[in-house]
């Protein structure tokens, strides 16, 4: 098991960044695909972006392409969102989730485990 706590949230003005931060418990991390989700009022939750167990393979939203870079740090059992250039469609609580599978997946069913998530709101 994995237990995820998200932290980095925060209000920022539109064009600004911030990074967000994903700490995992348990000695396996590494045998994890981490995947960062977002979800915004009255809309169901995104994928956002994920990472490969070893770091090698990420993919993004195209919303986010080019904006966010996913990154970890298995040493510290941290996994990492970088987002910059944010504008006000960005504002969503942001999950970091876990799956079993290498690569993981665009789909939240894929994750068995989630954290609390971490509020990150743009104002413009």
């Amino acid at each position: 098991q994995v237990q995820l706590v998200e932290s980095g949230g925060g209000l920022v003005q539109a064009g600004g960044s911030l990074r967000l931060s994903c700490a995992a418990s348990g000695r396996t991390f590494s045998s994890y695909a981490m995947g960062w989700f977002r979800q915004a009022p009255g809309k169901e939750r995104e994928f956002v972006a994920r990472i490969s167990w070893s770091g090698g393979f990420t993919y993004y939203s195209d919303s986010v392409k080019g904006r966010f870079t996913i990154s970890r740090d298995n040493a510290k059992n941290t996994v990492y969102l970088q987002v910059n250039s944010l504008k006000p469609e960005d504002t969503a609580v942001y999950y970091c989730a876990a799956s079993e599978t290498r690569l993981g997946s665009r789909e939240s069913n894929d994750y068995g485990y989630w954290g609390q998530g971490t509020q990150v709101t743009v104002s413009s």
